[in-house]
């Protein structure tokens, strides 16, 4: 009988400074079986949102949920709640709200790709990649007057609009990050730490996408065609270039790829934008208060974010529950390990870019 070993790798870990903890049971040096804990924190944020503050603040409390998807989920709480009133948002803050949006997936895919590259012991490309971030936080400062927490989005519309020379700011800003992101690929294509060293390591299957549920860029990678961006009813993204990218071979290459592409299509899409910005208001007032049950789905950088808001005429909502897109991928992620040696799990666990703060909310 072969003697196994139980090896844990979180919370307090230097490839994972977040509150999950995985377990994994291996044979040498194969890890046979994983087990999981996403247990450790609880903010109370849902509970906050239906006791403590009024609908038009929830958007801006969840907001306070994620540094790097702090749009999405505004937007999503806000998109649930405008359904349940009477209004009408605007074509351009419609257009604004995806600007940011795409903004906030291209940051958030950067600090991805940057901590790939520092698990697999590449600390030039993590700091490259850091570097060429700074100058999409550097816009998303200048639209929406913060860095991270983004209180641009609100009921009715947007908090901001954007002048000429925001405009064109954001143009060059994203031309000089589209010819380095296009480096990138060839780098993460052809070079042996980033790419060649992990072909067929951390390999979620199609079949297996599919049995998981597997979701975004994960799912993506393995050639499953889901993104909610493609679905999207109620933003225009049809009409700004959204293209889904779909990858093959469900590795740590392919993931790596996926997202390299997202950010060319989110450039493609923010370009796009900025040049056919509609005319006309960017807020709208909307009547009433929330009365009814409503879902908003929408496609966060790990993949789809799904809020449930109820309400019943009142100042304070009745309910709100949070489906986050970490905590939906985590099954499929755990079936990644298994087989593969203990010594690449941080390079597994960095192409799968879990968000905690997220999942704990």
């Amino acid at each position: 009988m072969k003697k196994t070993i139980q090896i844990p790798l979180g919370s307090q870990h230097i490839a994972l400074l977040e509150p999950i903890k995985f377990r994994f049971e291996c044979e040498n040096e194969k890890i046979i079986a994983v087990d999981s804990d996403v247990g450790f924190v609880h903010r109370g944020v849902e509970r906050a949102c239906a006791t403590k503050f009024s609908f038009d603040s929830v958007p801006y409390v969840v907001a306070r949920i994620c540094g790097l998807c702090a749009i999405t989920h505004s937007l999503a709480s806000t998109m649930a709640i405008e359904s349940l009133m009477e209004g009408e948002v605007s074509q351009k803050a419609n257009y604004l709200r995806i600007l940011l949006v795409e903004l906030d997936r291209i940051h958030s895919h950067l600090l991805c790709l940057a901590h790939v590259s520092e698990n697999a012991g590449y600390e030039a490309m993590f700091m490259r990649i850091m570097g060429d971030r700074e100058p999409i936080m550097a816009l998303l400062e200048l639209i929406t007057g913060n860095r991270v927490q983004f209180d641009y989005v609100c009921i009715g519309g947007v908090n901001r609009d954007i002048d000429n020379q925001i405009a064109i700011t954001l143009k060059k800003t994203l031309a000089t990050l589209q010819s380095k992101i296009q480096e990138y690929i060839a780098e993460f294509s052809s070079n042996w730490s980033l790419a060649l060293k992990y072909k067929n390591i951390g390999t979620l299957s199609l079949e297996d996408a599919y049995i998981y549920n597997a979701i975004g860029p994960l799912a993506r990678a393995t050639g499953l065609a889901t993104d909610v961006r493609s679905s999207n009813k109620d933003l225009p993204y049809d009409a700004i270039g959204f293209k889904m990218v779909v990858g093959e071979g469900g590795d740590i290459y392919a993931r790596n790829i996926v997202r390299l592409h997202e950010i060319l299509n989110s450039i493609e899409m923010c370009h796009n934008i900025v040049e056919g910005l509609p005319e006309g208001e960017i807020l709208t007032k909307f009547k009433g208060k929330p009365q009814g049950e409503a879902i908003t789905r929408l496609e966060a950088p790990r993949g789809e974010l799904m809020y449930y808001i109820k309400g019943s005429k009142k100042a304070i909502l009745d309910r709100v529950r949070i489906k986050t897109p970490t905590f939906s991928s985590i099954p499929a992620f755990m079936e990644i390990f298994k087989g593969n040696q203990y010594a690449d799990a941080p390079a597994i666990l960095a192409s799968f870019d879990p968000c905690m703060s997220c999942t704990a909310k």
